[in-house]
């Protein structure tokens, strides 16, 4: 009986994002060159190449900065994952309102974008003062379903 209960368990919760996908998630961030300072708007600090850990909620800024070259400013926002989408979706199966008041508040569906945070920086040129340079990651390609809605 008591089998039953913890397989019962497992599958209840195994529709549910904030299970399937943890609350954080690992943001890389990269520089060309390598080596440089990475700041975010949250405290963190680390030499890059490397890898931080984040709620999913989070949302902040990265400043990758050298001696010798212009500060990069990137902007880190989130957006609704394909996986957290069907780990929400499964709550309608298994996990009911409450798997899917969890993973509402706790950012389950969602992921960091960018990720991988990456930054060119630009030399400076003889005598000019560094400045920070903002860049703005591409848009997401969309999902096959935002292309070819089915009608």
């Amino acid at each position: 009986m008591r089998w039953v209960a913890i397989v019962s368990a497992a599958a209840l919760m195994g529709g549910c994002a904030s299970v399937t996908r943890g609350m954080t998630n690992q943001v890389q961030i990269n520089s060309s060159p390598p080596e440089a300072q990475a700041r975010t708007s949250m405290g963190h600090v680390c030499t890059t190449p490397c890898t931080l850990q984040f709620n999913r909620k989070d949302e902040f800024s990265v400043l990758i900065s050298k001696p010798g070259y212009h500060t990069a400013e990137i902007a880190v926002t989130t957006r609704v994952a394909g996986a957290g989408a069907a780990g929400f979706a499964g709550n309608v199966l298994v996990g009911g309102v409450v798997g899917m008041g969890v993973d509402a508040v706790s950012g389950a569906t969602l992921e960091h974008y960018p990720n991988p945070v990456s930054a060119a920086l630009v030399p400076l040129k003889k005598g000019e003062q560094p400045s920070v340079i903002k860049i703005t990651p591409p848009n997401p390609d969309p999902k096959p379903e935002e292309v070819n809605p089915r009608t």
